[in-house]
């Protein structure tokens, strides 16, 4: 019988990883899968594909097809004939029953003793391929206020499909998809089925969408809570006040203690964005003063420095 190298057969390396062995099986199933292409060889690639894909995707199966290889096994002619009291430790051929879709060379190494191939059924072994489609990712961007409220949006993603040659190509899908409020940035959506289709009745796979938030002029977000730097006088840090400040859901009012300094966080609680529970926002002081002084300001100021020369606010710079 001839030697199959299944390694050529996916046209991978001998040190090929199990990710590697994965892809390559996928690309080509995809390829000469009875039910998209219309290759005159079809029927057996897929057949050859499929028995080399489940030799190497099972470390005990590839480890003595190895081991095979190594030995030797070959006659010049490239037939190849099991050494001498060759049994397979993983009695691969007690396990099924009924019809074989292998080849005698998959028999002679992992059935009872070399025993005789039995018949393949092509129309049993299309039925029993399935594959599953691709997942597909896909970024979206949101302003901060669509996240804060949820929000409606019409995609339009590539999905690979194989066309009437077996070839992958790709179409454009429109698709509508309703964004919960309170998403993050980063955060992953999946729309089940929504993915690439599917081949030998095998289900879609998923769409995910990662969520990619927009800068904003007044508010930044790390995770759900909400962060925004307030502009405030000396004069009102000084004295307390209390001031209106925008958040993601209206204005509020905020009260400022008396001698509030500058980097000082204030929080308002659940005002960040929605969840269970929902974030918080935080309110951030940053001093502030107008560029030119009158006259009169400036002897205010020289007053106020008078009276405070006892404090140095560099004290902790050993100066």
């Amino acid at each position: 019988m001839e030697f199959k190298d299944y390694y050529k057969i996916l046209g991978i390396k001998d040190n090929a990883t199990t990710e590697d062995i994965k892809k390559a099986y996928r690309k080509l199933a995809r390829k000469y899968h009875p039910d998209v292409s219309k290759e005159d060889n079809a029927e057996s690639q897929f057949k050859e594909i499929g028995e080399a894909y489940e030799v190497l995707k099972d470390p005990e199966k590839r480890a003595e097809y190895d081991q095979l290889k190594q030995l030797g096994a070959r006659g010049r002619d490239g037939s190849f004939q099991p050494p001498p009291g060759w049994q397979s430790a993983n009695h691969f051929h007690e396990a099924f029953s009924g019809d074989s879709q292998f080849s005698d060379f998959f028999e002679a190494i992992f059935g009872q003793h070399g025993s005789a191939r039995r018949h393949y059924s092509s129309q049993g072994f299309q039925q029993t391929i399935k594959m599953r489609g691709d997942d597909i990712h896909h970024r979206i961007a949101l302003f901060l206020e669509e996240a804060y409220q949820g929000c409606q949006r019409t995609l339009q993603f590539q999905v690979p499909e194989a066309d009437n040659q077996g070839l992958i190509t790709h179409r454009t899908k429109t698709l509508n998809v309703k964004i919960p409020a309170g998403v993050t940035q980063n955060q992953h959506i999946r729309l089940k089925g929504q993915g690439a289709p599917g081949i030998g009745g095998g289900p879609s796979g998923d769409l995910f969408l990662e969520i990619e938030l927009a800068p904003h002029p007044l508010f930044h977000a790390e995770g759900k809570d909400i962060f925004l730097n307030i502009p405030v006088t000396p004069w009102e840090a000084a004295l307390g006040c209390a001031i209106t400040i925008p958040t993601l859901g209206g204005k509020v009012s905020l009260k400022i203690p008396a001698g509030a300094q500058a980097g000082q966080r204030f929080r308002l609680k659940g005002r960040g964005l929605p969840g269970t529970p929902p974030g918080d926002q935080y309110a951030i002081l940053q001093l502030t003063q107008p560029a030119h002084h009158s006259d009169k300001a400036k002897s205010l100021y020289q007053q106020l420095a008078q009276e405070t020369s006892h404090f140095n606010p560099r004290q902790k710079l050993g100066v």
